[in-house]
């Protein structure tokens, strides 16, 4: 009998290894053969000169005060109009909310939907205190060592530049656009976009435009971030995560320092919710736009990565360990919780009377804010006033992989960056694009920027910076990308 159940065990064990052998190999590469994109001149000089000079001006929204930034605005727009005249010759240019800019190029053939490029022209201030570590002055807008210094320089007034400068290269070579394309330059992206992006899709509506695709900045061209694989990896942003803070307030009776109730105070409540609140966070999942980012590149890595990723329905559980150990990965997987701020107390020999806390949660595409909003009443307790605070947004929708605007912007990054791995990605933070969800259902959060792991706390942070070879890149990218949607989409 024994001898039975051994063998039976072992035609198991046998068995489930060919399984995930065959499933394995099932699972070949996804990667599209594409020629490579035809060579174009470029002028690297004027165009890396006009992506320092734009960096100069302190474009930095403010979410209270519309018109913070007025004067660098206007004196932003009419050095964009002194670099690419040809652009401002043949498109039409609107100026939305007084700073955000709308370009219309006209398409030969009107029945044809538009599509519309997205950059947004304002940026976040520098972190008091911490000018004395940027390399270069983050507004001089410096070239050196290959690179232009400054900030703006990668988020996002190079993805501005570059598509102004792709479009003033195709309008010299004669090229004209089959469907209307449109440029939106938002002026407030970086705090919530509702005076520039939402004003420009009112606008949009009232003319009865309905879009076949949007582009917006967002996920990047990453080398050695992604584990378990050596090739650079081009994620396309098929949704973005949803936005939620809430404030806690906590109250309790005020009193001396000298006589404390145990536990009772009104610190000592916020402390334990917070607590239960980050130890306990909403589980995480390999599903949805994870699950088919990991099943995309699966394919592309090697030994027992590729076995894993290649047979979630096995080894699901073990692969979620290990990404939740990451902040980059765990924040695909879940509905993240962040501890932002904190208030209590005004003087050291007195208990406060209240004590207030912020958490910031990105929803994942599946979860919504009344779940959340549940979630922390239920983590938190009883004596708790929680509040929604203004800002909030739903998870996106997600936008096909199965579609030829997908294709296209697959086969432009695939045509221009040989090797590199395309997926489709979640979107961490918010963008402008969101907007745009009530007249197009095809929204692609992508910027083909070079990124590496030391890079990424550039972001929004310190010595921001983009090299002028990658400028190049990002030129040639939008060049790329719309000569081949005048083209007839090559069969699936």
């Amino acid at each position: 009998m024994l001898k039975r159940m051994l063998l039976a065990l072992m035609a198991l064990v046998v068995l489930l290894a060919a399984v995930v052998a065959i499933n394995t190999l099932r699972h070949g590469s996804q990667q599209l053969s594409v020629p490579p994109a035809p060579a174009i001149t470029l002028d690297e000089q004027v165009i890396t000169d006009t992506l320092a000079g734009a960096v100069r001006f302190r474009t930095i929204a403010d979410r209270d005060h519309a018109d913070a930034s007025a004067e660098q605005f206007q004196q932003f727009h009419a050095f964009l109009a002194q670099r690419f005249p040809r652009v401002h010759a043949t498109l039409k240019r609107e100026a939305i909310s007084q700073y955000s800019l709308l370009f219309t190029w006209a398409g030969t053939d009107s029945s044809l939907k538009p599509i519309a490029l997205m950059a947004h022209q304002d940026v976040v201030p520098v972190a008091p205190g911490t000018e004395q570590h940027w390399q270069e002055d983050p507004f001089a807008g410096v070239v050196k060592g290959g690179f232009v210094w400054g900030r703006g320089a990668w988020d996002d007034k190079s993805n501005l530049v570059s598509q102004l400068a792709a479009i003033e290269q195709l309008i010299t070579e004669g090229f004209r656009p089959k469907q209307t394309i449109y440029l939106v330059f938002g002026h407030d992206e970086e705090v919530s976009g509702l005076r520039g992006a939402l004003e420009v899709v009112k606008v949009l509506q009232q003319r009865g435009v309905k879009l076949d695709f949007v582009i917006d900045e967002g996920l990047l061209i990453t080398e050695g971030v992604m584990p378990g694989i050596d090739k650079p990896v081009a994620l396309i942003g098929i949704a973005e995560k949803g936005y939620l803070s809430v404030e806690l307030k906590a109250s309790a009776t005020p009193g001396h320092s000298s006589m404390p109730s145990q536990g009772n105070g009104a610190i000592a409540m916020m402390s334990t919710a917070l607590r239960r609140l980050d130890d306990e966070q909403l589980p995480a999942s390999l599903r949805g736009v994870a699950q088919e980012m990991f099943e995309t590149i699966a394919p592309e890595m090697s030994g027992f990565q590729r076995v894993a990723l290649s047979n979630l329905w096995l080894f699901s559980p073990m692969v979620q360990r290990q990404l939740e150990k990451k902040a980059s990965t765990n924040a695909v997987m879940r509905t993240t919780t962040a501890l932002t701020v904190v208030h209590a107390g005004e003087k050291d020999n007195v208990l406060p009377g209240e004590a207030h806390a912020t958490v910031n949660f990105r929803l994942v595409p599946g979860d919504t804010r009344a779940h959340v909003m549940e979630h922390v009443k239920s983590k938190a307790g009883d004596g708790f006033e929680l509040t929604a605070l203004p800002g909030s947004a739903e998870p996106s929708a997600i936008s096909p992989t199965q579609s030829p605007s997908y294709g296209l912007i697959n086969r432009t990054v695939r045509s221009l960056f040989p090797g590199t791995v395309v997926a489709p990605g979640l979107m961490i933070g918010a963008t402008d694009s969101r907007h745009f969800a009530p007249i197009s259902d095809h929204i692609y959060r992508f910027s083909p920027v070079r990124a590496k792991p030391e890079d990424l706390p550039r972001f929004h942070g310190t010595n921001e910076r983009i090299s002028t070879a990658n400028l190049m890149e990002l030129v040639r990218f939008y060049h790329q990308l719309i000569r081949l949607a005048s083209q007839e989409p090559p069969a699936p």
